[in-house]
């Protein structure tokens, strides 16, 4: 799961008393009763806010609550719903600048990254916006003599979220409008890292007019997941981690009879092709590899590069580029790339450097070594390793940091096959000058987004974000049609009007004639 268990960090302090960031429960801001965790801003690595971890009486309090607020909020038309989310998209557009700077605070990405984020998360809103549209049914008129026959979607009921560190207000902002314009009441249980972004998303909701109960927000731990995993009253599940909590939570959530979509861990590949400019490359990876400090389930983590003198080549530029790499505070201007989340993940990271160095793998850049990895923030370096076989556990198991394995392969057939084999599915790219190669990329490669010369292929928002294999577990992607599609449940109508003439019983199987 993205959000780290609560070891003491340094810099934190039990005698300095810091501001409060409380759960968000039935319409107003309710101080947590639980243990205290200290929330950081990870550029200083000091402690500069405390939330309450939820007990599981707080998390009952907020599904009863958004039990209660279910019935009014789910009968409303569509219509109303829909002008609640244009409001506070229009609230959103108004406090942007802040709530970028509470992400790049308590995260640690650059001030631009968070704002990119909040542009993303937006668009979901937007997308909203247009429930109306998307909630229709279809009809057919005279499906039998007199009969017609139409579709509704109707609810679930009160739904989940847990959400990660890495983006603590996209990702909420992927399920909690769809989830609400279709007519569900929600609770959103984000990572315990980066809290203050989800209260004020929840502040400016119910300024846009969302009833007390709508939206509820439990600050917490894995006490709090299991909480709502567990929980009779919870209809359905959206969760964003890794793999291993996303399959055992789909699991033990899917067996007490919820809806679930539990997105996992991913190892993006990106295929170098030997026509692609290697200057593009270059670039390309470099953002796509170490933006955001590597902490993207869209990162590219894998290049995999056909042929050693294209090899050779964007390994010297890589060098070149990760040396002039502006490590440093995401609030500082400049900066390309800011710190880790916390000193644990920053720790685990560079466990899984020394474990490619033990495995073999030809370690061309050190990011333990950057300067920036001796100040009191969170910080490594850019690292890029070469030669990396797909044996080893750096090129297996997703590492959530600036690292960046090159892969060498002799062919496209053998770099496709690699991609394929992998259990992580989420997404994968090419960089190439031939159409013909492309299209064969497309068709071939199993994974759930594929990019063509676009090294991080996100889609918008009217399209839908997934992956395959281990990436991906349930039926739904996230966000997009796919969205309305989970958060609702198919109701098919079959009716006919008598015209007063009494008919006589018939035992036979109904037709359409």
């Amino acid at each position: 799961m993205a959000s780290a268990s609560l070891e003491t960090e340094p810099g934190a302090s039990p005698d300095v008393r810091r501001p409060m960031i409380a759960h968000w429960i039935d319409g107003r801001s309710v101080r947590g009763e639980g243990e205290p965790c200290a929330v950081f801003d990870p550029s200083l690595g000091l402690a500069i806010r405390e939330l309450r971890l939820a007990t599981h009486a707080e998390v009952d309090r907020a599904v009863a609550s958004a039990a209660q607020a279910f019935p009014d909020w789910g009968r409303l038309p569509p219509a109303r719903r829909a002008r609640v989310m244009f409001r506070f998209k229009a609230l959103l557009e108004a406090n942007g600048s802040r709530l970028a700077a509470l992400v790049s605070q308590e995260h640690g990405k650059t001030l631009a990254d968070a704002e990119g984020e909040f542009a993303r998360g937006l668009e979901l809103v937007e997308f909203a916006c247009g429930a109306p549209q998307l909630l229709k049914g279809e009809l057919s008129a005279s499906a039998g003599r007199g009969i017609d026959c139409f579709d509704l979607r109707q609810p679930l009921g009160v739904v989940a979220g847990v959400t990660p560190f890495n983006f603590p207000a996209m990702v909420p902002l992927w399920m909690f409008p769809i989830a609400l314009a279709a007519g569900n009441t929600f609770v959103l249980k984000p990572s315990e890292r980066d809290p203050s972004a989800s209260i004020l998303l929840a502040e400016l909701l119910a300024e846009a007019g969302a009833p007390p109960g709508v939206f509820n927000v439990v600050q917490g731990d894995k006490t709090a997941v299991d909480a709502l995993v567990d929980h009779p009253g919870i209809a359905a599940l959206s969760f964003v981690g890794s793999t291993p909590v996303a399959r055992a939570l789909h699991a033990r959530a899917a067996a007490a009879g919820k809806r679930v979509q539990a997105l996992g861990g991913a190892k993006n590949h990106l295929l170098v092709m030997p026509d692609a400019d290697l200057d593009a490359a270059t670039e390309a990876l470099v953002g796509a590899a170490y933006g955001s400090a590597g902490e993207r389930c869209m990162a590219i983590s894998v290049a995999l590069v056909v042929g050693e003198h294209a090899a050779d080549s964007l390994v010297e530029r890589l060098v070149r580029r990760l040396a002039k790499l502006d490590v440093g505070p995401g609030d500082r201007e400049g900066v390309e790339m800011g710190p880790l989340v916390s000193a644990a993940h920053r720790d685990r990271v560079a466990r899984y450097i020394e474990v490619g160095v033990h495995e073999g793998a030809e370690l061309v850049m050190d990011g333990r070594t950057h300067p920036a990895a001796r100040s009191t923030g969170f910080f490594l370096g850019p690292c890029l390793f070469d030669r990396v076989r797909p044996h080893m556990r750096i090129y297996r198991e997703e590492i959530f940091g600036p690292v960046l394995c090159m892969v060498r392969t002799g062919s496209y057939r053998e770099a496709v096959a690699l991609i394929n084999a992998h259990e992580l599915a989420n997404g994968a790219c090419i960089l190439t000058a031939s159409g013909a190669a492309a299209r064969r990329f497309i068709d071939e490669v199993q994974t759930g987004m594929v990019g063509v010369n676009v090294p991080i292929p996100v889609p918008v928002a009217w399209h839908s974000f997934g992956g395959w294999r281990g990436s991906l577990y349930g039926d739904h992607h996230v966000y997009g049609a796919e969205a309305f599609r989970f958060y609702t449940r198919l109701k098919t109508v079959t009716q006919r009007w008598p015209d007063g003439d009494a008919q006589s019983a018939d035992l036979a199987m109904p037709g359409t004639s």
